[in-house]
């Protein structure tokens, strides 16, 4: 492992010890879901700074508010690593109630807004909206079962491509029939599909690198995540690197994490989910290189966010089984 992914893995240490501490009662993924929102912006967190932002989203929406969902802990990080950190919760709590006006309340609905304010224009908030409420019918009328809430944060991001509607559609259409038959779960297919539409290339392609990757780590005994974990993948699948070389990479930081205290076999994490967060610490290096602007929005940006909405994902998938098996 070279030296500046070993900085950001401790990094990402760091920040989950801070977020734990700040947020004590949350659940692992949760608080990992933090850490990663500062990991992802070369931040260090501070156990102060999450607790203020906190008393300060309090402060600003009401008790049964969407802000104070599954999605509280990410929304505070998105906040607490802002330049204008008051200005962008005003901002994304102006787009959910936009939002609202199309959508039904949910955990996902406000980082779907808070996605927005981080990266458009004010000038811009109104049609965005109405493009993100564009998309998500026309995923709704082509997978009426499988289109729900959690797409909402997907599609807000796809919004923000330069990609015309009908350009996106057809991309996550071809790339869904492709992979439908590959994975288990159909509602996981199409997170991933979301994310392959965001970048350029031909969709066969793009489901064949991220097929190729999937099997690598396989054959090598690292079972990648089939569910939440699965658009974490089609992020690697817009990386140019040798497949061989991004796995080892991959495989590299798995076993690092592996020996770090909550990681291992009694840790609060799977090992599918340690490996799509090793998968996100890897990815980090080639998002930031000019290979990545190919991507179709603001390459870097956009990328980054969808790994968060894939952890958000999994936060709000941990906090529901907890939440079931304490009832």
């Amino acid at each position: 492992m070279n030296e500046t992914v070993k900085n950001r893995c401790e990094l990402l240490m760091y920040n989950w010890n801070q977020a734990k501490s700040a947020f004590s009662f949350e659940n692992g993924m949760t608080t990992m879901t933090c850490a990663n929102i500062f990991t992802s912006k070369d931040k260090r967190s501070d156990v102060d700074v999450l607790k203020q932002y906190k008393s300060m989203l309090k402060e600003k929406v009401g008790f049964f508010s969407d802000f104070r969902s599954y999605a509280m802990i990410p929304i505070i990080a998105i906040v607490a690593t802002s330049d204008t950190p008051e200005q962008t919760l005003d901002y994304g709590m102006e787009i959910h109630g936009m939002l609202k006006e199309h959508f039904w309340s949910s955990s996902y609905l406000p980082v779907a807004a808070m996605m927005i304010a981080t990266m458009a224009e004010p000038g811009k908030f109104s049609e965005i909206v109405e493009k993100t409420n564009a998309i998500y019918k026309k995923m709704k009328s082509e997978h009426p079962f499988l289109t729900s809430s959690e797409d909402s944060a997907f599609c807000a991001l796809l919004a923000m491509s330069d990609k015309s509607i009908d350009e996106l559609v057809y991309d996550m259409e071809k790339c869904y029939n492709v992979l439908k038959g590959k994975f288990f779960s159909s509602n996981a297919v199409q997170s991933l599909s979301h994310v392959l539409a965001l970048g350029n290339g031909v969709p066969e392609l793009k489901c064949e690198k991220a097929m190729k990757i999937f099997n690598s780590l396989k054959e090598k005994g690292y079972k990648y995540g089939t569910e939440y974990e699965l658009p974490t993948l089609g992020v690697l699948a817009m990386i140019d690197e040798d497949t061989e070389e991004l796995v080892a990479k991959i495989i590299d930081v798995d076993i690092w994490l592996a020996g770090q205290k909550g990681f291992g076999f009694f840790g609060s994490f799977t090992k599918r989910q340690r490996l799509m967060l090793a998968a996100m610490m890897v990815q980090r290096d080639y998002i930031q290189s000019d290979t990545m602007q190919t991507a179709a929005i603001n390459g870097t940006i956009a990328l980054l966010i969808a790994q968060q909405v894939a952890i958000c994902a999994a936060a709000a998938s941990a906090a529901t089984v907890s939440a079931s098996s304490n009832n």
